[in-house]
């Protein structure tokens, strides 16, 4: 069996660790909604929420293991979801 073939698992320290981040973010997305910065609170919460996704994806779905054609893919999407938003935003601004 390669170092390629074999499975990857992740310790309790490094997955407990991405817990308590995940869990900072998500007080910290609460958290912004209380101040009242109009649609940069909205702005502030997607960017909280990539930050979020790319941890789940690169700890929880193993994408740091896997190969490059990958990693681009998604990539890919990142930069699709990012181009939708800032659309949306100057949609929402010149209305």
């Amino acid at each position: 069996m390669t170092h390629k073939d074999s499975p990857h698992i992740s310790d309790y320290k490094t997955l407990g660790i991405v817990l308590l981040v995940l869990l900072f973010l998500t007080f910290t997305t609460i958290e912004v909604t209380s101040f009242h910065l109009m649609a940069a609170t909205v702005l502030v919460a997607l960017l909280i929420a990539g930050v979020k996704g790319y941890i789940v994806l690169t700890y929880f779905m193993h994408l740091k293991y896997e190969g490059l054609l990958l990693r681009i893919l998604v990539s890919a999407v990142f930069v699709l979801y990012a181009v939708i938003v800032i659309i949306t935003f100057f949609d929402y601004l010149y209305r």
